[in-house]
């Protein structure tokens, strides 16, 4: 499909503090991770692909076609960087599966004969349910 090491190689990463309480540990270490990717100018990608990309990520990327996936899930650096590759990975793979288009297929005779059984069982309850006609 496309190969991953070139997008590791476009890949940027960038080391943040994480927000949120988290003791005196926290405003020292920047464990959280920001990954962008310039998908727009990405060499990983044919353009067809790159097209599809773009308009399945659209509400992901920036106007100028970067996406910015950030993780701050783990106090590991390590693990939060191998937690948002996995994120980029599993976002570009989705994005790239082609649904199959649905095929019409016709109604079997046998349900359409249930459904005007029961319709007919139906009616002829409601109907036992009226009074008698007296003339």
């Amino acid at each position: 499909m496309y190969d991953k090491e070139i997008v590791l190689n476009e890949v940027n990463f960038k080391a943040i503090r994480s927000s949120g309480s988290g003791g005196q540990h926290v405003n020292k270490v920047s464990s959280k991770i920001e990954l962008t990717f310039d998908l727009a100018n990405s060499l990983a990608f044919s353009e067809n692909k790159k097209d599809r990309l773009l308009i399945k990520l659209e509400h992901r990327l920036t106007k100028e076609g970067v996406l910015i996936l950030q993780c701050g899930e783990s106090r590991s650096q390590h693990k939060n960087k191998d937690i948002v590759i996995k994120r980029l990975f599993s976002l570009i793979d989705a994005a790239l599966i082609i649904p199959k288009k649905r095929i019409k297929t016709k109604i079997p005779k046998s349900v359409i004969r249930k459904r005007l059984k029961n319709k007919r069982n139906l009616s002829e309850k409601k109907a036992s349910r009226k009074k008698p006609d007296i003339d």
